[in-house]
């Protein structure tokens, strides 16, 4: 009987993410392989933690990735104002773990990089989801502008197993 009261009163008290406590201790898992050749293109914003870099953007939020000649990677984000301004930001990705190629270092400020792992990727590509060892940014990702709420939610869920509050994701307007 004492072993049912706990179980509902800790189903109760989960924090909204759904994340045991001691979850955020455990090492972030970024995906087992990333074909870079297939990752490059365009992708969509469709969630993230808010963010002070991002923090004038009203949505409408990409960002193209490419592979360059020296095998690191140019990154171009760009995002709606509120004011209506695009603003685009160009930096560089270079690859830190080249068995995976899912764990990479990003720089827009010069020689300042910060962790951008996948750790979520659909089997044709088609969404991933980034975020960072310390679980202090996360975004969701998607080659189109919309995502369907059933994926969504599933990873959602996912993202909840690997220790990071899904109560702090904000979605991103597209089509403003």
């Amino acid at each position: 009987m004492m072993k049912r009261i706990i179980a509902a009163v800790a189903a109760v008290l989960l924090p909204a993410g759904g994340a045991l406590a001691g979850d955020e201790k455990r090492p972030v898992q970024t995906v087992s392989s990333v074909d870079l050749s297939r990752y490059v293109g365009t992708w969509y914003e469709i969630a993230r933690y808010p963010n002070r870099f991002q923090n004038r953007c009203a949505g409408n939020v990409s960002a193209n990735y490419e592979i360059r000649e020296d095998g690191n990677i140019t990154v171009v984000n760009s995002c709606k104002e509120e004011n209506g301004e695009i603003n685009t930001a160009k930096g560089k990705a270079k690859i830190v773990d080249s068995r995976t190629n899912a764990r990479l270092k990003v720089s827009f400020f010069g020689p300042f990089y910060g962790d951008y792992w996948i750790i979520n990727l659909g089997p044709n590509y088609e969404y991933a989801v980034v975020g960072t060892p310390d679980r202090n940014y996360l975004w969701i990702l998607s080659r189109t502008p919309q995502m369907d709420d059933g994926l969504y939610d599933l990873l959602l869920q996912r993202i909840a197993a690997q220790g990071f509050d899904t109560a702090r994701i904000v979605k991103t307007p597209q089509g403003i």
